[in-house]
């Protein structure tokens, strides 16, 4: 991993020269939880412009990059950083909270992420992907299997909704799964058995009954609209 890193920094620098002023690694890799063959090295590359001229510099070293398996950069300039915090607020966040700077300055530094901008991306996403929900559950209504597999794919991306709405109500959230559902049950002070329910259907074996599978999606749906509720009554107070 290291080496891949300094091999992508030497060519950023050589891409990019003196407009090159932040190369930043984030995610997993930077939280020291990089799995050879399963973590991305997710990076950040800060520019002091970006035109044509500079994304075209930029793709030799974009497609070696990616060649080993590994997400493109994202590219913003330094002023994007300073101005964009409100309109991308969970993914700053996230990015200020972990990672690790490996050329240049600090773009997180002093940067202000305000609790109503987070709040509101946040309802956004939530209601946006309960939304897409309903609409996956349409078509696969009838079938046990899918059902089952698109309750337990989901949850995956709403947990981690669940722990930026944990920080959102003052609270740290746990890195484990199961603990950050019950952290989020005990902070938002709302029922989380169905989405517990979800969690423990990943080390269940059995073959899911079409009843059983509709009680629980029926139950997720209530645990989902319950946080959203949440979270929407922030702005009212």
């Amino acid at each position: 991993m290291e080496k891949e890193l300094t091999a992508l920094v030497e060519d950023l620098k050589k891409a990019h020269a003196d407009n090159l002023v932040s190369v930043v690694l984030y995610g997993s890799a930077a939280a020291g939880e990089y799995v050879h063959g399963q973590s991305d090295l997710n990076v950040l590359v800060v520019l002091k412009r970006i035109g044509p001229e500079d994304l075209r510099a930029s793709r030799p070293v974009v497609e070696r990059w990616q060649k080993r398996g590994n997400p493109p950069p994202v590219y913003f300039t330094e002023e994007e950083m300073r101005r964009a915090s409100d309109v991308f607020p969970i993914e700053f966040s996230d990015m200020s909270r972990v990672h690790r700077v490996m050329y240049g300055s600090d773009p997180f530094q002093g940067l202000e992420i305000r609790e109503h901008n987070l709040r509101h991306q946040l309802e956004y996403e939530l209601r946006s992907k309960l939304i897409r929900l309903r609409a996956l559950y349409i078509p696969i209504s009838g079938d046990a299997k899918r059902l089952r597999a698109l309750m337990v794919d989901s949850l995956r991306n709403f947990i981690v909704l669940f722990r930026h709405t944990v920080r959102l109500f003052g609270a740290e959230p746990p890195l484990n799964k199961r603990a950050a559902v019950l952290r989020l049950g005990e902070v938002l002070g709302v029922e989380v058995q169905p989405f517990l329910d979800i969690l423990a259907l990943t080390e269940d074996g059995k073959k899911p009954s079409l009843e059983q599978m509709t009680e629980r999606f029926a139950a997720y749906l209530a645990g989902l609209e319950a946080v959203v509720r949440r979270v929407d009554e922030l702005a009212e107070g």
